[in-house]
């Protein structure tokens, strides 16, 4: 319900006419969302760091975490970041087609940014002889550990390139010829620095590519190279590694393919042949993102930094304004505006800074790299703004965007590892390819993340943090030792992909060691809102075998229950879900459960509170059975759907047969693959667990008896 009084709730804009409040606006249905709700969202996102601006305007100091760095860092992080969003609102608004209210301020609004960065960069002065301004930002050091220094200055330097080479003439052509001196020697100073072998590579290549831009020296520098590096990770289906094998996320849209395409457009280089292979690259990616947006604008919520939100539109945008964009200009605006409206809905970054979570405040779900500036990332999701006014996404009428998503559909990324799914209006995702493990973020002796650990992933659930992420039971099996440690999944091995079948194995591990004897070998069949998810499991003698389900978030307590049908055990959980403001084309209910096929002896739940970013309370559904000294076979039946009156009957739903390590299912509903589904599920079929995957079969040999003492070697 509306908190705003009123007498504030119709204003006078600056033409006379009344307008509608934000209050009002955000809670509009994507459908009837405009060009004015994307710039009335921006400045509301904005109004923050002016607020808790610093004199000279380059450390403005908002609520929320300060990281080791240092609140210079967050500060310089604050305008960096929110940049990005600034640029495409003024070149938007300074476009003809603007309207008067878009354009009130947008002159003053640029000039503040324009002393921000004056200010900010005044830093480099001393690598001269001159004097830092009080509000300095730190220079960035080389990514050569130990660190001499802060890194983060390199990101920011990109995203202030970047916001430039969008924004020049609002933002670079009015500067001084001493400004831009000196705004320019900061930014080569980090096109300059070495960086992490991943997404960080661009960097300082786009410091770079700004450089070029506007004639400034370039020389010594090494973005063609860095760019090269990175578009020799890609993989396929229109995404790149960031880095190393398995690391696939949402980098890929706000970073990688925003980068790259920047890179060949601010340095001359758009028609050339690498720049149109990168184009047709952004085309696939953004052909496929729609995949990754549940029916009522929820984005799948999987990998790190989802704190940045909305940055992941960035790279349909770019597809958008260089005419790669397969989807028509309404349902662009529709799936787009879907996005942001799933957040400004729910008061994210209204009336408040945005914060470090998802829909709210959640640190335990976030890195610990960011800091109260970094969610102002979201901000290159809005380039769309950039787009003139008359430009067919902001005026085609939503009417014309025919709904292209069927109810039930399926599409494998073989190249990633992923299988995705809707049903319900919810996307999922089965994780057979993305660890991130090779390099990791932040990690102790095990290098897995909750974001790319588990098995499966969801536009509506979310991986336990806190005390979940230590016990580990959503979205994994664990062999679990008498202690009660649960087993870690960290790197994957021989992932494979083959329409809605999709596996990998991994060798379990713990405080760093992998169990000797062990290795799991999973292979998930993917149907509609269903997963059978199917284990080969070596070596499980002496542990309990542990699976778990998705751990869903509700704003209240939810609802558990375990069947009691001893030969097919199984743990459901059910929320009395609040919906979105207005209730608009959200599940009321949604439960997530876990029978045991095969294998299995008991089912149970657990609960928890602050464990979740995108509900104070969640609990799992999970089963467990007892370790066998040879392989085993376990399968289990994963459901996260909407509630029906009717309870779901595994028996129903699915014949399954297991003889030795291959597994065979028949399934009984009338979904045996519609024919608008990329990738159409197949009513039956079977796979032999020891064999479906490419694995190399290697397993840590248990410790050698010691030679006895006072003998001989051979």
């Amino acid at each position: 319900m509306s908190t705003t009084p009123a007498s504030a709730e119709r204003t006078l804009s600056p033409g006379g006419s009344p307008e509608r409040s934000l209050e009002k606006l955000r809670l509009d249905p994507p459908t009837a969302w405009t060009r004015e709700h994307w710039w009335r969202v921006a400045d509301e996102w904005l109004r923050p760091i002016r607020e808790h601006a610093s004199p000279g305007h380059a450390l403005p100091v908002l609520p929320g975490r300060v990281t080791r760095d240092g609140v210079r860092r967050e500060g310089m992080e604050s305008i960096g970041r929110s940049l990005l969003m600034v640029a495409p609102r003024l070149v938007g608004a300074f476009r003809p087609g603007a309207t008067a209210r878009e354009a009130a301020g947008a002159a003053e609004l640029a000039a503040w940014y324009r002393t921000a960065l004056v200010n900010g960069t005044s830093g480099i002065l001393a690598r001269t002889g001159g004097t830092p301004g009080p509000e300095a930002w730190p220079l960035g050091v080389s990514c050569r550990t130990p660190l001499a220094g802060v890194t983060n200055s390199i990101v920011e330097a990109a995203n202030i390139a970047f916001s430039l080479g969008v924004a020049r003439e609002q933002l670079w052509d009015p500067l001084t010829p001493g400004e831009k001196s000196q705004v320019a020697a900061w930014l080569r100073h980090h096109a300059q620095c070495e960086v992490w072998q991943n997404n960080w590579q661009l960097f300082p290549a786009m410091a770079e590519a700004f450089l070029r831009l506007v004639g400034e020296d370039t020389r010594g520098l090494r973005g063609a190279e860095q760019v090269a590096r990175v578009e020799g990770w890609y993989a396929g289906d229109g995404w790149y590694t960031d880095g190393p094998d398995h690391a696939f996320d949402y980098y890929n849209a706000w970073a990688i393919h925003p980068y790259l395409w920047a890179w060949y457009q601010f340095t001359g280089q758009s028609d050339t042949p690498q720049a149109r292979r990168h184009l047709e690259r952004l085309g696939e990616f953004s052909q496929g993102f729609r995949d990754f947006v549940a029916d009522d604008g929820s984005p799948l919520y999987v990998g790190r930094s989802l704190t940045y939100r909305t940055a992941m539109l960035a790279a349909l945008w770019c597809a958008e304004l260089s005419g790669v964009n397969s989807a028509s200009p309404a349902q662009t605006r529709l799936l787009t505006s879907s996005v942001l409206s799933a957040f400004a809905s729910r008061g994210v970054g209204i009336g408040q800074p945005l914060s470090l979570g998802w829909w709210g405040s959640h640190e335990d779900s976030t890195q610990s790299y960011s800091g109260f500036g970094s969610p102002y990332l979201a901000g290159i999701g809005f380039l769309g703004l950039a787009l003139p006014a008359d430009h067919a996404v902001w005026t085609v009428p939503l009417d014309s965007a025919p709904v292209t998503t069927p109810p039930v559909a399926s599409r494998a990324l073989a190249t990633v590892g992923w299988n995705l799914s809707r049903a319900d209006g919810i996307v999922r995702l089965s994780n057979h390819g993305s660890d991130h493990c090779w390099l990791p973020v932040e990690s102790g002796a095990d290098p897995d993340d909750p974001h790319y650990a588990k098995f499966a992933y969801s536009s509506h659930t979310g991986p336990g943090t806190g005390m979940a992420w230590q016990e580990n039971i959503d979205g994994h099996l664990a062999l679990v030792d008498a202690e009660g440690r649960a087993s870690r999944r960290c790197g994957i091995r021989a992932q494979r992909v083959d329409g809605p079948i999709s596996g990998s194995a991994y060798l379990p591990q713990l405080a760093g060691a992998i169990l000797p004897g062990t290795a799991v070998l999973t292979v998930s069949v993917t149907h509609g809102a269903h997963e059978l998810r199917c284990h080969l499991v070596h070596g499980g003698a002496g542990y309990t075998i542990r699976e778990g389900g998705f751990a869903l978030p509700a704003d209240q307590p939810l609802i558990e229950e375990v069947t009691a049908d001893a030969a097919v055990p199984g743990g459901i959980v059910r929320q009395a879900f609040s919906g979105q403001p207005g209730g608009w084309r959200q599940p009321a209910t949604l439960e997530a459960s876990v029978f045991g096929l095969h294998g299995w002896q008991a089912a149970a739940t657990r609960n928890y509170t602050g464990c979740h970013a995108l509900g104070e309370y969640s609990a799992t559904p999970y089963l467990t059975a007892e370790g066998a000294a040879e392989p085993q076979v376990y399968v289990a039946l994963h459901t996260l759907r909407a509630v029906r009156e009717e309870a779901l009957n595994p028996a129903e739903l699915v014949e399954l047969s297991v003889q030795g390590t291959r597994v065979q299912w028949r399934w009984l509903d009338e979904q045996a693959g519609p024919a608008e589904a990329a990738e159409p599920a197949e009513a039956s079929g079977s796979v032999d667990l020891a064999t479906f995957l490419p694995w190399d079969g290697a397993i840590k040999p248990f410790p050698a008896e010691p030679f006895p003492t006072g003998g001989t070697t051979p």
